[in-house]
């Protein structure tokens, strides 16, 4: 399976992981293709399929893009695959639920050709959200910011960089983009955008506050050990809860 465009010319490579989401992919290369229609380069998008059981791949080829089928059921080795088969010298990973634009995609780019090794930005969250949503988005956002790390859904380095640190760090389970971000950093300029990607609430709609913190509270207990497998990670790796609310 190919690309519309002819990969060995690609500048920019966008790399989206998905499993089971053909309700919000399409609206995500949507957006991928809006955001780069003036953009004046060689764009490919890559969506890695990852085991997936609903209409994500036929999603991905309806829309022209190269679908890459894994089966990995681990979004750090889902995104590395998708690295690899990328053809570009920069990087743009962006999760299947969320909406990105012009200005993001501009200033991500032109970030690493001015010498950043990579980066990410700030981040928005689509429909209502319940007040542990709220108190959550809140607080994670200026502490990412604060310590220089680039939120999951929109993070991006150069092909040097990645290749450099050895791709996200295929023994976690989660918080991969922070043990990346923490990684790009060692190499040179990590860089937070202040332009604004938008992505799903969907998650901190359909898992209660008391969900939500129990997870929180046994990573902080368990460290590094309770990242390395499924188990736990039910936000993430558990059956896929229908959205209680509506994304705009």
């Amino acid at each position: 399976m190919t690309s519309t465009l002819d990969v060995k010319v690609a500048s920019v490579s966008f790399i989206v992981p998905a499993h089971n989401e053909e309700l919000l992919l399409g609206r995500t290369l949507d957006s991928i293709a809006a955001a780069t229609e003036l953009l004046g380069e060689q764009v490919e998008v890559i969506v890695v399929d990852d085991a997936s059981t609903d209409r994500t791949a036929a999603i991905a080829l309806a829309h022209g893009v190269f679908l890459e089928s894994v089966a990995h059921r681990q979004i750090s080795a889902t995104r590395n695959s998708g690295a690899r088969s990328a053809a570009s010298d920069i990087f743009l990973f962006v999760d299947a639920d969320t909406l990105v634009n012009a200005p993001v995609v501009r200033a991500a780019i032109a970030a690493v050709r001015n010498g950043a090794v990579g980066g990410g930005c700030a981040v928005q969250f689509s429909g209502r959200l319940p007040l542990h949503g709220q108190l959550i988005a809140r607080i994670a956002a200026p502490i990412y910011r604060h310590i220089g790390l680039a939120a999951g859904c929109f993070i991006f380095c150069s092909r040097r960089a990645f290749e450099a640190v050895g791709g996200f760090d295929d023994r976690l389970f989660a918080a991969e983009e922070v043990a990346m971000s923490k990684a790009l950093a060692t190499q040179g300029g990590f860089v937070i955008l202040s332009e604004t990607v938008l992505t799903s609430g969907r998650k901190l709609r359909a898992y209660s506050g008391r969900e939500l913190l129990g997870m929180l509270l046994r990573l902080g207990l368990n460290g590094r050990a309770a990242l390395n497998q499924r188990r736990g990670l039910d936000i993430w790796y558990g059956d896929r809860r229908a959205d209680p609310g509506v994304d705009a």
